[in-house]
């Protein structure tokens, strides 16, 4: 099923009118009907606000339920780029049914702070891989390098950027999922 397909089906699950969800999500609803037909597509940022309001995961629309299994090879993987930003992010979970989400992410040092505290309480976990890693957490500040990790409640994330001199490569675990 394609995307357009998924939100107009969850909508129409919660009840929701085209024009509801548009005052809902801040887009027209001309728009939100030219994701529907297949004719646009979202932004990561529209579909993360769409996602909020029809209350599922980003990757719920993304995600291809059908081809669910539990491997999901190196280049399978459902990759994203943040608009604006040289952020790439690879699922890799088969799916976002499950207790947690697990990422690999990528930045070059000077993208910016790329954190999204959630909306929810969740629980995450880091590895760096790879470069250079700065978290600010409302407890502090944290420079990590490759081979370290650290765990936090995600309520108290306040950024996340890679710095120094290498690309930063991560390895992020979420429970539960909030993309």
């Amino acid at each position: 099923m394609a995307l357009g397909e998924r939100i107009k089906q969850r909508r129409k699950e919660l009840k929701l009118s085209l024009r509801q969800l548009a005052e809902r999500v801040e887009l027209t609803a001309s728009f939100l009907s030219k994701i529907e037909l297949g004719q646009s597509s979202p932004s990561i940022d529209s579909l993360r606000k769409i996602s909020q309001v029809l209350d599922v995961p980003i990757f719920y629309f993304l995600v291809d339920e059908a081809a669910r299994s539990p491997v999901v090879r190196a280049n399978q993987r459902l990759k994203l780029r943040r608009p604006n930003s040289n952020l790439i992010f690879e699922l890799l979970t088969p799916d976002l049914t499950r207790r947690m989400e697990a990422f690999l992410f990528e930045q070059e040092p000077g993208g910016g702070n790329y954190a999204n505290p959630p909306a929810q309480y969740t629980e995450e976990l880091i590895y760096v891989l790879s470069g250079q890693l700065e978290v600010e957490l409302l407890q502090g500040t944290y420079e990590l390098a490759a081979g370290d990790t650290i765990y936090f409640e995600g309520p108290s994330l306040r950024g996340l950027k890679a710095v120094g001199t290498e690309t930063m490569r991560l390895l992020a675990v979420v429970t539960p999922p909030v993309l």
